[in-house]
């Protein structure tokens, strides 16, 4: 809410984009009431009639106007772009977008300079206090699967949106790929979640071509679904990675698409690690919030999860589900090569301790404390 309270008072357009489900349509109206003329869903029949000549429907309001689901008519674009320019300006404008490409290329072209915009995500773990991480990881941060009565009612929820973004949001978002294929690819997505991204064998497996492969996996990562964490490139004498680290965003989408159903399930399922890497690379970078972030790894081995830069300087991320985490080769090369500030090794233990110089084990819990709870030094 805070954050885009601030972006309101600092720019005429503040676009809030994000996958459906995810609570834009709440925070808006914490903002604005759903029942005043200055609110619009362009789901809702009756908005999209008031809306058949924008200029005339927007340009008398004052105040806070939002317009929902803005994706669904893009000719609002240039009008919102004259009415952001009025001096003085009588309104400011909130508009929500379930991260449509669209959207983007739309604001980008005809609002340059006059919006900011948001990305929005499910509850986060700061948010959420620790004392539900269990069922934060196994679910994941959508509000409805989160606070379900039942992880019956959870997984439900989770299967119905899955087959809803296939079947309605892509070609709503005018994606043009059968639900089935989209299916099949998402689900070997969620099989290589957290490894590097392998276009040409998932390719062949679904008898697809690569430039298909890639085109789905760029789709899946406009919408939020995905993360493609690109590669940090050093001038190092070893080499290195040069293709993305691809993670399915929300670990309770990852869940559902690999079949998992409950904790116990989860905690003996092949994909434990990398379900948990995935979901601390989430929570570090959100609460974080970096300039950039990358992930570093060479041919012969060594990495580190997370390259984050902040303010100019560099620090490195490890996630390790290990009880007591050591120090590693990796990571005395990372700290050097990579000239990083620090390294903290995220684990889910309690105690905060040193394995070497500008290297510590840094409890999950700690990820709440943003930046100074990851990096902070004794």
């Amino acid at each position: 809410m805070g954050v885009v309270q601030s972006a309101l008072r600092r720019s005429r357009v503040v676009a809030l984009i994000g996958p459906r489900q995810c609570g834009k349509t709440t925070l808006a109206r914490q903002l604005v009431d759903a029942r005043s003329v200055n609110y619009f869903d362009l789901e809702d029949p009756v908005s999209l009639a008031r809306l058949d000549e924008p200029m005339t429907a927007l340009e008398a309001l004052r105040g806070l106007v939002v317009i929902d689901e803005i994706q669904r008519k893009e000719n609002l674009f240039p009008v919102l772009r004259v009415l952001a320019d009025r001096k003085p300006l009588p309104s400011r404008f909130l508009i929500l977008g379930s991260a449509s490409p669209a959207l983007l290329r739309q604001s980008s072209e005809s609002l340059a300079g006059r919006i900011e915009v948001i990305a929005m995500s499910g509850f986060t773990l700061s948010e959420l206090g620790y004392g539900v991480v269990d069922r934060h990881w196994l679910r994941g941060g959508y509000p409805r699967s989160f606070l379900a009565r039942s992880e019956r009612d959870s997984e439900a929820w989770r299967k119905n949106f899955i087959q809803s973004f296939l079947e309605r949001d892509l070609t709503q978002l005018g994606v043009r790929v059968p639900a089935s294929t989209m299916l099949r690819f998402w689900k070997m997505i969620a099989h290589s979640h957290g490894q590097i991204w392998n276009g040409s064998e998932i390719a062949r497996s679904l008898a697809i071509s690569e430039a298909s492969s890639r085109r789905y996996v760029d789709i899946l990562s406009e919408l939020f679904m995905i993360r493609q964490l690109q590669p940090w490139h050093a001038n190092l004498k070893k080499r290195q990675v040069k293709s993305p680290k691809i993670f399915i965003r929300d670990t309770g989408l990852l869940h559902n698409l690999l079949g998992i159903r409950s904790e116990r399930e989860l905690l003996a399922h092949p994909k434990l690690g990398a379900s948990w890497e995935g979901y601390v690379v989430e929570e570090v970078i959100r609460s974080v919030g970096p300039d950039e972030v990358y992930f570093w790894a060479t041919h012969n081995g060594a990495e580190v999860d997370l390259v984050l830069i902040k303010n100019g300087v560099r620090y490195g991320v490890e996630c390790k589900r290990a009880d007591a985490p050591r120090m590693t080769p990796s990571m005395r090369s990372a700290l050097e090569g990579l000239k990083l500030k620090r390294i903290s090794v995220i684990y889910p233990g309690n105690r905060r301790y040193d394995l070497a110089p500008r290297i510590s084990a840094v409890p999950l819990k700690s990820v709440i404390g943003g930046f100074d709870g990851i990096f902070h030094s004794k």
